[in-house]
């Protein structure tokens, strides 16, 4: 791998980062697309791209994945939704070998540009108790009281992408997502997020005639959900932008889990019985991401309205689900 590159995606067979190679591709530019899973088990594989296999954990498969590559996006993690999370605490936090390793290798390959995808999970709990929340602003991740396990690596890593800044001078990126969903994501399994679930949840009921449907807590939990469109569009612009500061990158866009399953309801023209799991793991209570700050530096912020990505989402869910079912 000692061609240039343009970009190398860290975690390409993921979710977002195989929306985010297309994306590269779409622009005209080369990529390099990294993934430790098989070939098979990618969520996209672009022919366009040079795809590698490779354990990005280990210095000697960062080194050899980030060799030539003018920009860098290191998506790659071992995450899920709050069910895998909330009962993978140490496997998610083992996620620090790979984002170390990436961060230093990229220093020293001479990349010009590092784009280090965190996460809301990085707010302190002690701001999320509530449902009828206060957006978080970027400050409200200190005094640190991240998630734990997942939070707690990812808000590591930021202060490494802050401390290579500052001591290095390598131009480093930082954005926050805050529940991207959409096509091509995980949908069943115990990784899945509550959009896809919802999603996954209503598409059986349609196609089993039984309406009935469990829902993880008791359904005032809140959060926004941002379309897989707005994550890309943002993650190109923070990482092509003037600003080393970590930035949200999601939805204002605040509902109740009960109102997601609604929305979910009204494109599949169906209603559910609905039974509430309380001891699920639901994480925190409220959470909603406070757009100031992107406004502010780049005049943008995600748009798409959640109805809109929850219809071209449910389609496709739809679609997997029956086809699983022979």
């Amino acid at each position: 791998m000692n061609k240039q590159v343009d970009a190398v995606v860290a975690g390409g067979g993921g979710f977002i980062g195989g929306h985010l190679v297309n994306a590269l591709l779409a622009e005209g530019l080369t990529v390099r697309s990294i993934d430790i899973k098989p070939l098979r088990d990618w969520y996209q594989v672009h022919d366009g791209a040079e795809n590698v296999i490779a354990d990005l954990s280990l210095l000697d498969g960062a080194r050899s994945g980030v060799q030539g590559a003018r920009q860098v996006y290191m998506l790659a993690a071992d995450m899920g939704g709050m069910g895998f999370i909330e009962n993978n605490k140490a496997a998610c936090m083992m996620s620090v070998l790979t984002s170390t390793h990436m961060l230093q290798a990229a220093h020293e390959a001479g990349a010009e540009r590092y784009f280090y995808s965190s996460s809301a999970c990085v707010y302190a709990a002690g701001k999320q108790t509530d449902p009828d929340v206060t957006a978080l602003k970027e400050q409200d991740a200190y005094p640190a009281q991240p998630e734990d396990g997942y939070g707690w690596e990812k808000l590591f890593s930021e202060r490494m992408c802050r401390h290579y800044a500052e001591d290095y001078g390598f131009t480093t990126r930082v954005a926050r997502y805050h529940n991207v969903y959409g096509p091509h994501g995980t949908w069943a399994g115990g990784r899945e997020k509550a959009p896809a679930a919802v999603c996954r949840k209503v598409a059986e009921a349609v196609l089993s005639g039984d309406h009935r449907i469990e829902i993880w807590g008791d359904g005032q939990q809140t959060r926004s959900f941002m379309y897989i469109d707005d994550c890309l569009h943002g993650t190109r612009m923070i990482m092509r932008g003037d600003s080393g500061v970590p930035v949200n990158l999601g939805s204002s866009e605040l509902v109740t889990i009960n109102q997601l399953v609604d929305l979910v309801e009204q494109i599949a023209g169906i209603r559910c019985e609905r039974s509430y799991r309380l001891d699920a793991p639901q994480g925190v209570r409220g959470r909603n991401s406070d757009n100031t700050l992107i406004r502010e530096i780049y005049g943008w912020e995600p748009s798409v309205p959640l109805l809109n990505g929850l219809e071209r989402t449910y389609a496709w869910v739809y679609d997997q689900v029956k086809r699983s079912h022979g």
